[in-house]
């Protein structure tokens, strides 16, 4: 699948409207993060997660429940706890908060993986099994920017724990 113009549209700005509602919910706006999450999603982003999708394609062929769910465990294990540090990392880096980094992203982010996993499973479960592979990646985008937000909010949600 490589890279496309039109997953780089789609990546860029999904992403981005994903985390500026997050910022703007949190009142925590900033335009080069917004420049900052347009750019990753329209490059980064567009490239490896349709081509990670591409290879679930490629690697579990074969049709029936056990071949469906392992397309599901295999998309939602590739959006792991090091999958959501990395995005932390970057929102902190548009930010200017690149200080900030630490290994406290690591706990944040596994909280946000375990506590998501149900509702990622179900998405990725209809993402795999139900989107034909050219739109795999504009609905997993959507469901992203969904994700974003949580992301982005999870450092006030799991502040307590």
């Amino acid at each position: 699948m490589s890279f496309t113009r039109r997953n780089a549209w789609v990546g860029g700005l999904i992403y981005a409207a994903g985390d500026s509602i997050a910022t703007l919910i949190s009142d925590e706006f900033l335009w080069q993060r917004l420049v900052g999450m347009l750019l990753l999603g329209g490059t980064l982003l567009a490239w490896e997660i349709p081509n990670y999708f591409a290879f679930i394609q490629r690697h579990f062929k074969s049709t029936g429940l056990q071949s469906s769910i392992r397309r599901m465990f295999a998309a939602s294990l590739y959006f792991n706890p090091l999958w959501i540090a990395r995005h932390l990392c970057f929102i902190k880096l548009f930010s200017g908060q690149w200080a900030l980094i630490s290994t406290d992203i690591w706990m944040l982010a596994s909280h946000s993986f375990i506590y998501g996993l149900p509702f990622s499973l179900l998405a990725n479960y209809i993402i795999q099994n139900f989107i034909a592979l050219k739109w795999r990646f504009t609905a997993s985008s959507l469901f992203s920017a969904c994700m974003v937000i949580y992301y982005a909010l999870s450092e006030v949600i799991f502040a307590a724990i």
